[in-house]
């Protein structure tokens, strides 16, 4: 279940689906989906918005339902794959890895909306 701390009021540069990583767009105050594990993540989308240009709840602290793009345990540092979904994050030595989060229940697969503490930061390999 979730439990947004702080949720922002953003614009979508392109469409957006629900439940998904974000990170910022070209313009100040716009998003995207993150696509890589190196993005410089920001946030999770709400609801999403299947428009560009529109407005939608970004959240950036506290609980959020995310979308696994595999399989997930409980305890795990997330980041992003290419579609913007959690994937367990993990570095080769001597590299930085963006994070998302830590993963508060498991995924079985992907697809999976699980319940992931957001907290946006890297650690070293």
């Amino acid at each position: 279940m979730p439990n947004p701390g702080l949720t922002k009021s953003m614009i979508a540069e392109t469409a957006i689906l629900p439940y998904r990583v974000l990170k910022f767009g070209a313009a100040d105050g716009q998003v995207v989906q993150s696509s890589a594990a190196a993005d410089a993540h920001i946030g999770v989308s709400d609801l999403g918005q299947d428009t560009a240009g529109a407005r939608l709840d970004v959240i950036v602290d506290g609980i959020a339902d995310i979308t696994a793009g595999a399989a997930v345990t409980r305890g795990a540092l997330l980041t992003s794959d290419a579609q913007g979904r959690v994937v367990p994050a993990t570095a080769a030595v001597g590299t930085n890895v963006r994070v998302i989060g830590v993963a508060m229940a498991s995924a079985g697969v992907a697809g999976e909306v699980i319940p992931v503490a957001v907290s946006p930061g890297t650690f070293q390999g």
